[in-house]
């Protein structure tokens, strides 16, 4: 045997000796009766459990029953039983140690806790699962020994059987759950005070029903007093209570004294049976509310744990949110305010009334940055509650708190709330100075693009001369370099020219006939490929409702996006696009343009529409597609890009306010005319 292992096999073994002589300080009646308590049982399981996974357990399990029946020779018993006796508290001992590794881990076990030791019983599943694996293994050691005792010394009573089983579970609940749990003594005062109060009370009532007077059978009333002593005192406590005075109670009945001496005299194994029962009520109640007590203070601790953590969170969030320069709000589904910061009032001018339930409207002065007004239903965060996926909208605020006007960015976002009902996070900072200094350097550029073309149409003209002057000679081949570099410069000017006009220019909204708006670009852009000598673009166009917008505008937005699909026509492709409209909410009509060219990666599909963004292989100035944002959201609408459903190629799709004239219903009502008395339409002619 190792050295390590020896100090601590000797060591048990020296408490399992001093338990066996405690043990038999407890036999009731005749000197060969049973032990009512036997504190041998629960050290043989702790010991064995220890060492269950050590290669030297059988070692330990043979010196389990040596000892035991060595001690019980000792006493005076049979050497025949005393060998039976030993070779029960073995069976016993490893039939508990191997079940309570598999139904009650880390308990009792060398090497597990903080203090290399395995934590005691502490909760009620550790009870129950104690209990079960107490009684299996009382069960079987109370088998095999009173066969064996039939076998040596005659028929044993059931009487008996049953005390060697209630006993060895008894031993195992109270002085198993002692384990760690008497070293774990409080140190208040005030606990010590009630404790000493409590154990008082106990000696005397114990005094009074085992002693004065005997003969009246209120022994269950005790119950009362460690019910009292498992609610109030700490465990350790508690298992010291049901430890003393469940020997009390013995002792008491052991010298024929108490209600259950005087249990039918003839057969003393029947009061010990009682006795034992008594102590494993005892043991069950105490244990059980105890555990329960800790389990419940435990819990309460956590939760006070959680609630100050929560509430420091709480503290910490509250103040990073009002310490912000961003507006933050929270709206319900009715746009009522549920949370807001003090910016969010800062921002919206009414810091008074942008308080709790309070509605979010048009009221507080919202407006299109252009100056046009704002419906409810236009509102970011209500389009958001609609459904829709909004992205981030400048919005000009001007009431009477703000009459010099604030342009602010709003990101809205929604949220599920564990009720079910929708809730909006809305978002909102001043870009006022960044909107003012990027107009002024637009307003610059286009005063500069303006300024620009004077001398520009000058090189370009003195080009033209040069080149008719020197046709023929090889120079002429440098002027032409400048006439494409001056080209060039034209082009880039004039995107400067178109994006100023869209963004600052006064809109003339009239209704337009997209039929025969696109009818003349498809013309235009046809004649173009033939002057190219390319291959022409085919067209087809579905149903186009009326618009109400600007015309220059809308030619200038749908010019841009029908040439950024024919700069996209994959090599050796006729390029093919299509183009329809329908309804679409909040009185819009949805265009889409649909083309079969070489499509937009996803990553760029946001980034196409900002200035001077040029993808790999086009032309232009880089602001066509800018242009096209502008004049759509100037419009109250929205423009994105998609691949195309269909197959290869891209779909634009983009809104603009429905036709709302008598002109727009008669284009309307043509169209229905012309579609209800047409043939089946081809595929071409109506794109999906």
């Amino acid at each position: 045997m190792s050295l390590q292992m020896l100090p601590s096999t000797v060591r048990f073994a020296v408490l399992y000796l001093v338990a066996i002589a405690a043990g038999q300080l407890t036999i009731l009646g005749m000197p060969d009766a049973m032990p009512v308590i036997w504190p041998a049982t629960a050290v043989a399981a702790v010991w064995l459990v220890n060492r269950n996974d050590s290669r030297w357990r059988w070692v330990d399990a043979t010196v389990l029953g040596v000892l035991t029946a060595v001690a019980l020779a000792a006493t005076g018993m049979d050497i025949g039983l005393a060998l039976l006796h030993g070779g029960t508290a073995t069976l016993e001992a490893l039939a508990f140690a191997v079940a309570a590794v598999r139904w009650m881990p880390g308990i009792w076990v060398t090497g597990a806790g903080p203090e290399g030791t395995g934590r005691p019983l502490a909760t009620l599943p550790d009870l129950v699962r104690a209990l079960m694996v107490a009684t299996g293994a009382a069960f079987l050691g109370a088998a095999f020994g009173g066969l064996g005792q039939h076998l040596i010394a005659g028929d044993p009573s059931l009487t008996v059987t049953a005390i060697w089983l209630i006993r060895d579970v008894v031993s195992v609940l109270v002085f198993g759950a002692a384990a760690h749990r008497l070293l774990a003594v409080p140190s208040d005062q005030r606990v010590w005070r009630e404790a000493a109060i409590i154990y008082a009370i106990s000696a005397a009532a114990y005094f009074y029903v085992f002693s004065v007077n005997e003969d009246l059978p209120i022994g269950f009333a005790l119950l009362a007093i460690t019910v009292w002593a498992a609610l109030r005192l700490p465990t350790a406590l508690t298992i010291g209570h049901v430890m003393v005075f469940g020997t009390t109670a013995a002792v008491f009945t052991m010298h024929g004294q108490g209600p259950y001496a005087a249990i039918d005299h003839d057969s003393p194994g029947t009061h010990t049976l009682v006795v034992q029962l008594f102590i494993g009520v005892l043991a069950l109640v105490g244990l059980a509310l105890a555990f329960s007590r800790d389990e419940r203070n435990a819990l309460i601790e956590r939760l006070r744990a959680s609630e100050f953590e929560a509430t420091e969170k709480a503290g910490l969030m509250t103040t990073i949110v009002n310490s912000m320069t961003e507006g933050l709000a929270i709206l319900d589904q009715a746009g009522g305010l549920v949370l807001r910061n003090p910016a969010a009032g800062r921002l919206l001018g009414s810091t008074n009334q942008v308080a709790g339930g309070s509605a979010l409207g048009s009221d507080y002065g919202f407006f299109h940055p252009d100056g046009a007004p704002l419906a409810d239903a236009e509102l970011p965060y209500q389009r958001a509650l609609a459904g829709e996926d909004v992205q981030p909208m400048d919005v000009l605020i001007r009431n009477a708190a703000v009459p010099e006007g604030r342009i602010v960015r709003f990101n809205v976002a929604r949220l599920a709330s564990p009720g079910g009902q929708q809730h909006v996070v809305v978002v909102f900072h001043d870009v006022t100075a960044d909107r003012r200094h990027r107009d002024e350097l637009m307003s610059f550029a286009g005063m500069v693009a303006h300024d620009l073309l004077n001398p520009l149409t000058t090189i370009e003209g003195w080009a033209e001369v040069l080149e008719t002057e020197l046709a023929g000679y090889k120079p002429a081949e440098r002027v032409g370099r400048i006439q494409r570099a001056a080209a060039r410069m034209r082009t880039f000017l004039n995107g400067l020219l178109a994006y100023t006009a869209a963004r600052d220019g006064k809109l003339m909204p009239t209704t337009i006939n997209l039929q025969l708006l696109l009818t003349d670009i498809a013309n235009s852009r046809h004649d173009q490929a033939e002057s190219n000598r390319t291959q022409p673009p085919q067209f087809a166009f579905g149903q186009l409702d009326a618009v109400e917008a600007d015309p220059v505008l809308v030619r200038q937005l749908l010019e841009n996006l029908i040439d950024n699909a024919l700069e996209l026509a994959a090599p050796g492709v006729a390029p093919q696009l299509s183009v329809a409209a329908q309804p679409a909410p909040n009185g819009m009509v949805r265009i889409d343009i649909l083309d079969n060219g070489l499509g937009i990666p996803p990553g760029m599909r946001q980034a196409i529409f900002t200035n001077f963004h040029q993808g790999e292989g086009q032309g232009g100035s880089g602001l066509e597609l800018a242009v096209c944002k502008r004049i759509v959201e100037r419009h109250g609408g929205t423009i994105e890009a998609a691949a195309n459903p269909y197959g290869s190629g891209t779909r634009m799709t983009f809104t603009l306010p429905a036709g709302r004239s008598a002109y727009a219903r008669v284009l309307e009502n043509q169209w229905q005319q012309r579609t209800q008395a047409a043939a089946p339409s081809s595929p071409a002619a109506h794109p999906r």
